[in-house]
């Protein structure tokens, strides 16, 4: 049984120590890692950062009514384009009854003042002429005369005062009524006009809607919106990782969703001092006016991308990122350059700016050297 035993386990042990010389065999009989090798080229780099927003007019105009009352007629609609002194629309005034009241009021006290000042003048009319007759005949003093005078005269003045106030009030009434009234040409009338040419971008009111002059307390009602849509910007945001890279006055370039394989020049004029709050992450508000070289119409709404150009290098030697190595105590950039077949030296390098694929190299190699590819990926690693 021992004797058994003994015979089995020597078995396996020459079984085991036979595996173990085959599959030292068949390392050995792999072949040896051939590395690949890329060299450096020509490329412009650019350096940039996106950002996300609008295209949006750079000024935009509200029209609002210089009266309240109900919209009669409107005679534009979007996309109309108009311009300063077109009509826009009509209001119809409706009358407030205690304003009517008021106004109406006013006039009748006007009336009555008018007639107090024309008797008041008619008498002082008859003191001037008997006092004029009593100073041609000699019979009072010439200062007397003078007073009589001025008398008369402080009476014709008050009469004529009194006059215009009854205009006025009329005019008041009437603007009350109607919003209209003769001798104001179009400072109060219920004619709405454009005050700059552009396009009609919104008509928010219909007719029938009832609208708001503006005042102290109110807005005003918009009747339309106009703007300038040769003069577009982009509006955005940027992260506050991203806002300490940037600065005015560079270059961006515009991509339109809406509109393919075009691009559009802008500068950058606008970086809001103050950002806010939105889902979690602070936001600063970006502006840039847009350079239209040609006549493509830009929807005021649309949304689109600014790439943030932060550096630029033209036609540099460049090489990919993947290739530079960094050296593990002083993290200092290297490549391994082929100095024999399938031998390597290494090589420091003094890179420039990268764009997240290529990186510009300044310093270390030259074009023709033919760097190791040391990351590459064997075959079949990714096979299912």
């Amino acid at each position: 049984m021992k004797k058994s035993v003994t015979i089995i386990i020597l078995i396996l042990i020459a079984i085991i120590f036979g595996g173990s010389l085959y599959y030292l065999y068949q390392k050995n009989a792999e072949d040896p890692v051939v590395y690949k090798t890329e060299q450096a080229s020509t490329k412009t780099i650019v350096k940039k950062t996106v950002a996300t927003g609008s295209i949006v007019p750079k000024e935009e105009v509200l029209i609002k009514p210089n009266i309240s009352g109900i919209i009669d007629e409107i005679f534009v609609e979007a996309g109309d384009i108009i311009k300063r002194g077109d009509l826009i629309a009509k209001v119809k005034v409706v009358p407030n009854v205690s304003s009517l009241t008021s106004a109406k009021n006013n006039i009748t006290a006007s009336r009555t003042q008018v007639e107090t000042a024309r008797l008041g003048l008619e008498n002082q009319r008859k003191i001037y002429t008997r006092q004029k007759e009593l100073f041609e005949k000699g019979v009072i003093s010439a200062n007397a005369f003078d007073t009589a005078q001025i008398t008369f005269d402080q009476a014709q003045q008050r009469y004529n005062q009194e006059k215009v106030n009854l205009t006025g009030a009329q005019q008041n009434y009437d603007i009350v009524k109607t919003g209209t009234t003769r001798g104001l040409g179009a400072s109060a009338n219920t004619e709405i006009r454009a005050t700059v040419s552009g396009m009609v971008l919104d008509v928010p009111v219909k007719t029938g809607n009832q609208v708001i002059e503006a005042n102290n307390f109110n807005d005003g009602t918009t009747i339309a919106t106009l703007a300038d849509v040769d003069k577009m910007i982009f509006e955005g945001k940027v992260d506050e990782s991203e806002v300490g890279k940037i600065k005015e006055n560079l270059p961006l370039e515009i991509t339109v969703g809406a509109i393919e394989n075009k691009k559009f020049d802008a500068i950058l004029d606008y970086i809001a001092p103050k950002g806010v709050i939105e889902n979690g992450a602070i936001q600063f508000e970006i502006k840039g006016t847009l350079n239209k070289k040609d006549t493509t119409f830009i929807r005021a709404g649309l949304s689109a991308n600014a790439s943030i150009i932060l550096a630029r290098a033209d036609s540099v030697m460049a090489l990919k990122e993947a290739l530079i190595q960094f050296d593990p105590k002083t993290q200092a950039p290297f490549v391994e350059v082929e100095s024999g077949d399938q031998q390597f030296e290494r090589k420091n390098l003094e890179l420039g700016i990268s764009d997240g694929i290529f990186v510009e190299i300044l310093k270390g190699i030259t074009k023709d050297d033919k760097i190791k590819i040391w990351n590459q990926v064997k075959p079949g690693t990714f096979n299912n």
